[in-house]
């Protein structure tokens, strides 16, 4: 156990550039607290101690404000970055060298009976807010776009993008026929309503004009 923490604290200082110390990262970093806490809990877990493993797992989540039940398999080096809203499923198996930002889901979608929830392959990485949901693979060194939504395999090296998501790019290659992800030119759908009625005020004017022009109006 000892040893594992200490390989922990050594990632969170080789991944954050705002971690400075490893007193620092011992005492403030939640992500690290809820993965040693459900260490714990899994072992428990595992020894049919399901009631007491479920309240680690509950005062973990009191105190990190990460949820992990206590079934979850986790590999080495889980980096839960933030972690605020992070929740991952009981039949959740992760891989080594993974990463997790705030609001992530690794859920169900309440169709699967047994193996509910999703496997991280190593080197995965899930950007914030993605939920990832179902009996599903994510493959090694492939990344998963904030707020994305993944309901299908991901074949590894790949990158999904959306709602649902969609493969964008896989070993380094873009997917034809796959949008392009620039986040400095998403649609904006308030801006484009308002041009929409702006163009229908148009019209309504030109129409009103011209029939004053034609004398229908009288």
């Amino acid at each position: 156990m000892f040893n594992r923490m200490k390989e922990d604290i050594n990632m969170i200082l080789e991944l954050d550039p705002a971690a400075k110390s490893k007193f620092e990262v011992f005492f403030t970093y939640s992500g690290l607290h809820a993965v040693w806490m459900h260490l714990i809990a899994h072992k428990l877990y595992k020894r049919k101690f399901a009631t007491l493993s479920r309240i680690i797992s509950q005062v973990s989540r009191f105190i990190t404000g990460i949820e992990i039940h206590p079934g979850a398999q986790i590999g080495r080096r889980l980096f839960i970055d933030h972690g605020m809203g992070v929740v991952i499923g009981e039949t959740c198996r992760i891989g080594n060298n993974v990463t997790i930002y705030q609001g992530v889901t690794l859920g169900g979608t309440g169709k699967e009976e047994t193996k509910r929830h999703p496997d991280l392959d190593d080197n995965v990485l899930v950007a914030a807010g993605a939920k990832v949901l179902g009996n599903i693979r994510i493959g090694e060194n492939s990344k998963i776009g904030a707020n994305s939504v993944v309901l299908i395999n991901v074949p590894k090296d790949s990158t999904v993008v959306g709602i649902p998501g969609r493969i964008v790019k896989q070993a380094g290659e873009k997917i034809k026929g796959a949008r392009d992800l620039n986040v400095t030119d998403l649609p904006d759908p308030i801006l484009e309503m308002i041009i929409g009625l702006e163009d229908e005020i148009k019209d309504f004017r030109k129409e009103v004009r011209d029939e004053v022009k034609d004398g229908s109006h009288i």
